[in-house]
């Protein structure tokens, strides 16, 4: 039996729809707020019908030398087309930082599964 993060698919998200594609400075100062956004389907849109969504996306932060990493935002995208209305998978997060480390962004499509990307972020 295989463990839980070979689960996740990755990719080029210039490629591919289903990654989470992280925007964030490369280089941020200690103890300030940094604006931190992660949307899905940036270069090739990915559907956004009941039959064919983003569910959910999840944000850690994993600060070097931390032995886990931290969640920073859990969001659910609850609308599919109810009544016209469609939840888009594009999300902003602020928060502070006390050192260098990995931005780890994860994702849900109902059709094709999880999916993940990273980015490190050093901090001055």
């Amino acid at each position: 039996m295989g463990k839980f993060g070979e689960l996740y698919q990755s990719g080029d998200w210039k490629g591919e729809k289903h990654v989470p594609v992280i925007h964030i400075k490369d280089k941020v100062k200690k103890g300030e707020i940094v604006e931190l956004r992660v949307n899905i389907g940036e270069e090739i849109p990915h559907p956004n019908t009941l039959e064919h969504h983003i569910k959910w996306m999840k944000v850690y932060f994993h600060g070097e030398g931390d032995k886990f990493p931290v969640e920073i935002g859990n969001y659910v995208m609850n609308s599919h087309g109810e009544y016209g209305v469609f939840t888009e998978p594009d999300i902003t997060i602020k928060f502070k930082v006390e050192k260098s480390g990995t931005i780890y962004a994860t994702s849900y499509c109902n059709i094709h599964g999880l999916w993940e990307n990273s980015k490190k972020v050093e901090v001055e």
